[in-house]
């Protein structure tokens, strides 16, 4: 039988960083979506909608700063695991002569 896929398969499992740039990446789309559909009465002439939708468009800015923190996230880790990777190794900055 075939392989499945034409390269490797990522084995690399997602980290807490990853899962916050993506709920953050979700919840900007819902409030960038809520944020449509409060503006589109403004451009049709109908009546606007309650205030309550309008927190809606909050999500837009959560998601925004959910998805940055996700990212500050995974940069500190990769830095981290890049630091005791280079503290681990015979070539790291130790072991040099001045």
């Amino acid at each position: 039988m075939g392989r499945a896929y034409p390269g490797g398969v990522n084995a690399e499992t997602p980290g807490t960083g990853d899962r916050l740039v993506r709920a953050g990446g979700i919840l900007f789309l819902l409030g960038a979506v809520g944020t449509l559909v409060t503006v589109a009465p403004l451009f049709l002439g109908t009546d606007p909608f309650p205030a309550a939708a309008y927190w809606v468009c909050m999500l837009m800015g959560a998601g925004f700063a959910l998805a940055a923190a996700g990212l500050l996230h995974s940069a500190r880790e990769g830095r981290r695991q890049a630091r005791s990777s280079l503290a681990g190794s015979p070539t790291g900055p130790e072991s040099r002569e001045p």
